[in-house]
């Protein structure tokens, strides 16, 4: 009796077995329903410097992950932002899937170790390392430094990071200052939106950013001066380096006929603090004290930038 009738019958019953298998996530929905979903807003959250002036050597997530719908550590879809904080004499390790890590030196002084070699670093410095590098921090003073790197964006791709694509780079801050006192005192600096530098990196000639999928921006909010609003695609994580009360950001999704933003939430600045700026929110930087203020908003902006979805707009 020939078999090939058997045969047959289960190649097709196996057939129909990965067909099932193969459709069973598909879903189908109707244009004009699904076109615009809608998911979890980024919130506007401020995390304060009490987080990183006392307690044990440690990190300091923050994870807004449930807020944001992720089933993985985020501060942003894109980013992770947290505050390191290691007492004199004593080594914190850090590990991210990243792309891109960002540290700055809040205060403090030290020493970082990793495969690419060390680094000894002080207040006010910024250093970027490329890829998951583990990292040894070992503090010679009371220190507390803010790290951003892009792992939640690895982890919604779910890829491993490969190959780097930048070399570590170091911005003192001495030659930050510099290049900032010369932005400062040109002809009609006064009249732009921001006042600052962009610091950039030798592998990212298009886009002039940080690294490739990270921006950062050393912006100086001078006395009794108002920095417009204006608005971008990307996140900002938003570091205060230096204010004194009376300073603060406004921001929202809307302006006023005036160029005003319409129903405006307050942030605060505080030395040694975060808020973050929402995408797509205008925001309106403004200094009533009589002190220069400082702040580094770190943001997704490298990946729109090559994207070409950054859409950075201002008021004039």
């Amino acid at each position: 009796m020939s078999s090939e009738p058997q045969a047959q019958s289960q190649t097709a019953q196996y057939r129909k077995r990965t067909s099932l298998d193969w459709e069973a996530g598909a879903r189908f929905f109707e244009y004009t329903a699904a076109a615009n979903p809608q998911m979890p807003q980024m919130p506007f959250v401020g995390f304060p410097a009490a987080l990183h002036q006392s307690g044990d050597t440690r990190v300091i997530p923050f994870d807004l992950s449930p807020q944001l719908g992720m089933s993985w550590p985020a501060t942003s879809p894109n980013l992770m932002a947290s505050f390191l904080r290691i007492n004199a004499m004593e080594t914190l390790d850090t590990q991210a899937t990243a792309t891109s890590q960002l540290f700055y030196v809040i205060r403090g002084s030290g020493k970082s170790h990793a495969s690419f070699g060390a680094i000894d670093w002080e207040q006010g410095d910024l250093f970027v390392l490329p890829m998951g590098a583990e990292i040894d921090h070992k503090a010679t003073s009371d220190s507390a430094l803010y790290w951003v790197h892009d792992e939640p964006l690895l982890n919604y791709l779910g890829v491993q990071p490969g190959v780097p694509r930048f070399k570590p780079t170091l911005y003192r801050r001495e030659r930050m200052v510099a290049e900032l006192e010369q932005v400062k005192n040109q002809p009609g600096a006064g009249e732009r939106n921001r006042l600052g530098i962009l610091l950039g990196n030798e592998a990212t000639p298009q886009t002039l950013t940080i690294t490739h999928t990270l921006w950062s921006l050393l912006n100086i909010l001078p006395a009794r001066v108002t920095q417009k609003p204006h608005r971008h695609n990307s996140v900002a994580l938003d570091l205060c380096i230096s204010a004194e009360r009376g300073t603060y950001t406004l921001m929202g999704p809307e302006l006023n006929a005036d160029g005003t933003i319409k129903n405006a939430v307050r942030a605060d600045w505080e030395s040694g603090a975060v808020f973050t700026t929402p995408p797509g929110w205008w925001h309106s930087h403004h200094n009533e004290s009589g002190r220069d203020a400082l702040v580094l908003p770190i943001q997704d902006a490298g990946l729109h930038t090559w994207m070409r979805t950054l859409d950075i707009r201002f008021v004039v």
